[in-house]
């Protein structure tokens, strides 16, 4: 990877911090739950979850934590076993997450969009000793059970966690359908509500937190085949030091954070819920990423903090009675998981004043490894500078040995305390991504004289075009200027003359009328012509994860069916 210079230039990014923010930080030696008890202890009685009208105090949240821990040691989980969280946001989550933690378990997060080959993939791979799901889910678990079937399934009905005056009209999380839970034959099937009122506490397990894996994050579900990160308790703790240091405007026990995004994910994990709760914050879980029911709760919990995906400001600003909203309340938002178009970003702010600021980070780095500053410097498409504790590299893009100047492109390369210990029974894809604590990032970025990062791409979303590199970010951040383009994604599809021509999966902006040849005119003013599309394709909507990254491995995959030359456009 080559050798890390020490000198004072390499750290020259580090003025663009506030001065609040410490240069370095002094990361606590203990496990996570122990982390999120310090507020337990602190703010007892502050509501720490808010979910539709209901609520839990910090110490309601650890009592029925605990009970559940009682409840997974009965059934036989011990240290170093896996239980999978099969969930959408509710408060099961949280519960069950702290009670997995409690055993010295290792939680299996699963996003509840997951079925069939998605989820018995996942269930093959990590081979859980007890999963926790809600009945609408339940039917997709009994599904799989020839593939793997898992010991003991916990369920729960989503209106268990409603005030008791609205649970007769709350319908179960819409998924596998109305399996009964006999079908789950093959394991021992336990309700949730019973769990949670086990009789004893289980005490808590003292191991190092820089070994003993706190979760198994997948990763991997745009391109292919996923595989799990190891995640430490330290990881995890690192990077809740990390990002609430950063957050200067941070006000410990008063904060609202508006949870939209899947706990299931890494980033929802991390930012919304963890970093929510060790700062003594309420966390308001939506279940659903729907947008009118997000400004429901808007106006009702008026929160301070609401992390979010581009996908999800791009939906908030295109809200016509917006200004009739409470949405005035929130003070700054973190974007990330996909990279923030600048049109979205200054859009958002003008609409509610707040700060959209955005960061970066992956599965592997638990996540956040750089952000934005929120006073201050901020430089229009950049990632921002590194966490504190945590170092950058670019390096060539060939061997990945040689380190690079500022301002050339290259492999982005990253190394803290967030960083993962490796690929779960992966060691060579482990070998081949880390190196002497450097994680390879698989994305292309230059880092100015400032330390600032601009990602390029992905890699392996690199266009060739008769020996020229497109990369699909650029053409995107032009076409997302044009008012009628709504959303859009770029890949590379296979062209006989030029090796890979270029096609824009385009929506249009609802009302507005474009046709191709005006996209592709209005790239080519702007932007070299042969990073212009040749293809351009008129969608309704992009496919996307639960966490509204594009998929564009399937989007390669449909531009790839069509092998015959590409023809200027496709109209709808």
């Amino acid at each position: 990877m080559g050798e890390a210079s020490s000198g004072p230039e390499d750290r020259v990014w580090l003025r663009h911090y506030p001065a609040q923010v410490p240069l370095h930080l002094e990361i606590p030696d203990v496990l996570l739950p122990e982390l999120i008890e310090r507020s337990v202890r602190r703010w007892p009685g502050r509501t720490a979850i808010a979910y539709y009208g209901a609520t839990w105090s910090y110490r309601a949240l650890w009592r029925e934590s605990e009970r559940f821990a009682a409840s997974l040691a009965g059934e036989n989980v011990r240290a170093g076993d896996r239980v999978a969280l099969y969930l959408p946001n509710c408060p099961a989550f949280p519960i069950a997450f702290f009670a997995i933690l409690r055993l010295g378990a290792i939680v299996v997060p699963v996003s509840p969009a997951y079925h069939g080959q998605d989820l018995s993939r996942l269930l093959k791979d990590s081979t859980p000793r007890a999963l926790v799901t809600l009945d609408g889910l339940a039917g997709d678990v009994a599904r799989v059970r020839d593939e793997y079937a898992v010991p003991t399934v916990y369920v729960a009905r989503r209106r268990e966690f409603y005030p008791w005056f609205r649970r007769p009209f709350v319908t179960e999380f819409p998924g596998g359908g109305t399996e009964p839970l006999s079908s789950l034959n093959g394991s021992t099937v336990r309700r949730w509500k019973d769990a949670v009122r086990s009789p004893g506490t289980v005490p808590a397990r003292k191991e190092d937190p820089r070994t003993l894996v706190a979760v198994l994050q997948y990763t991997g579900g745009t391109t292919g085949t996923p595989k799990a990160a190891m995640l430490t308790h330290r990881n995890l703790v690192a990077n809740v030091v990390q990002g609430n240091a950063w957050n200067i405007w941070l006000e410990p026990g008063r904060e609202v954070v508006m949870a939209a995004i899947p706990l299931s994910h890494i980033y929802g994990l991390t930012v919304a819920l963890l970093m929510g709760l060790a700062a003594g914050g309420t966390v308001v879980l939506e279940s659903r990423p729907e947008i009118r029911e997000l400004l429901r709760l808007i106006d009702r919990y008026q929160p301070t903090q609401f992390p979010g995906v581009p996908a999800l400001y791009q939906a908030f600003n295109r809200q016509p009675d917006l200004a009739k909203h409470r949405v005035r309340s929130i003070r700054y938002c973190l974007s990330g998981s996909a990279p923030l178009p600048l049109e979205v970003q200054r859009r958002f702010e003008t609409l509610t004043g707040a700060r959209l600021v955005e960061g970066y980070g992956l599965s592997e780095t638990s996540p956040i490894t750089h952000l934005n500053p929120l006073t201050g410097e901020r430089r229009p498409g950049s990632i921002g500078v590194p966490l504190p504790e945590t170092e950058q590299r670019t390096v060539d893009l060939e061997t990945g040995t040689t380190v690079l100047p500022p301002g050339e492109v290259g492999e982005l390369v990253v190394r803290g305390p967030q960083v993962m210990i490796g690929y779960y029974h992966r060691p060579e894809e482990t070998r081949i991504a880390l190196s002497d604590g450097w994680f390879r990032t698989g994305d292309v970025a230059r880092i100015d004289a400032d330390g600032f990062a601009y990602l390029v791409d992905r890699k392996k979303d690199m266009i060739n075009v008769a020996g020229l590199k497109v990369y699909p970010r650029e053409v995107e951040e032009v076409l997302f200027q044009h008012p009628a383009v709504s959303d859009v994604a770029v890949v590379g599809r296979p062209d006989p003359e030029r090796g890979e021509s270029v096609v824009a999966f385009v929506v249009r902006t609802p009302g507005a009328s474009v046709r191709a040849e005006e996209l592709r005119a209005f790239v080519r003013e702007r932007i070299a012509h042969y990073k212009a599309p040749q293809t351009v394709v008129f969608r309704d909507a992009l496919p996307r994860t639960g966490t509204q990254k594009v998929l564009r491995r399937v989007l390669r995959e449909e531009a790839a069916r069509e092998l015959a030359p590409p023809s200027p456009a496709r109209e709808p």
